[in-house]
């Protein structure tokens, strides 16, 4: 058994890369190589919360990939499985990876978790930056899909979606960017209807201030996860040359997303109160 918070067991703190399900099923497949294949394969299934003898060796192979698949929704569960039953199989007298081989596999595929005997430890922790849900100057319906986008968002990488909880802040970008509309004074208000027209907008009335740069960032972000070569989350990835989106890279994007909403929140709120004599926050 590995050492680990007990609440792991209970409430996946999200699963484990398909990558490394493959490879700790490879070996498996070379352990079991050393002896009794059909054997070792069971003693394998049981590991993996498996009952009963299959009917075959096939079958056995089958089941214990379908087993593997099914606990790899808790990365801790699933590697102590592999861990026990790595140490199930020495005791046998049977060659095993040692932990640096587990752990090389698990820092390969950003797994997350690094094997300390006896302990499994998390190698990194996701702290979302704080956005302001409650914004003082949005009605109730904004203010509800604030909240509903960000809690979404942040449900999705906890269950390992990466994609999925960027376009869903992506979207919550792009719909905040809209409330500036009809915002500034006289003929410089805000006209456009879609992100990219009205952050262009907001940048004319900025030049040479810090918050043209920040706009500039915030579309070079918002431009390179919408493109099919980039993180493809708003036009589809483009399956010859796209960027699959890394656990650890949709933390990031996320993130900066959520700096560039608190920005746009924080600046909404200003012009909601017409503060004109702070010439940063006047469009």
């Amino acid at each position: 058994m590995l050492n680990f918070d007990k609440a792991w067991r209970f409430k996946s703190p999200g699963p484990i890369p398909k990558n490394v399900v493959r490879n700790f099923y490879d070996l498996i497949e070379k352990i079991a190589a050393q002896d009794d294949i059909w054997q070792t394969v069971e003693r394998c299934k049981s590991r993996f919360g498996g009952n009963g003898r299959s009917s075959s060796l096939d079958w056995a192979w089958s089941d214990l990939s379908r087993l593997m698949d099914n606990s790899a929704e808790n990365a801790p569960v699933f590697i102590e499985a592999f861990w026990n039953c790595c140490d199930d199989l020495e005791q046998s007298g049977m060659g095993v990876p040692d932990v640096q081989i587990i752990n090389a596999i698990l820092a390969e595929h950003d797994a997350g978790y690094e094997i300390q005997p006896p302990d499994l430890i998390a190698t990194r922790t996701y702290t979302p930056i704080t956005v302001p849900r409650q914004a003082p100057s949005l009605d109730e319906q904004a203010r509800a899909l604030i909240n509903e986008c960000l809690a979404e968002s942040e449900r999705q990488l906890d269950i390992g979606q990466g994609r999925r909880a960027v376009q869903e802040i992506l979207f919550l970008l792009e719909s905040i960017t809209t409330a500036f509309r009809g915002l500034g004074e006289d003929t410089v208000t805000i006209q456009g209807k879609y992100f990219g027209p009205i952050i262009n907008e907001m940048k004319k009335r900025e030049r040479g201030k810090a918050q043209e740069n920040i706009m500039t960032w915030m579309t070079t972000l918002h431009g390179y996860l919408s493109s099919p070569t980039g993180g493809g989350v708003r036009h589809g990835t483009d399956l010859k040359e796209g960027i699959a989106i890394q656990p650890h890279e949709a933390r990031l994007y996320c993130n900066l997303a959520r700096s560039y909403l608190t920005f746009l929140l924080e600046e909404h709120d200003q012009q909601s109160k017409g503060a004109s004599s702070k010439p940063w926050c006047t469009y």
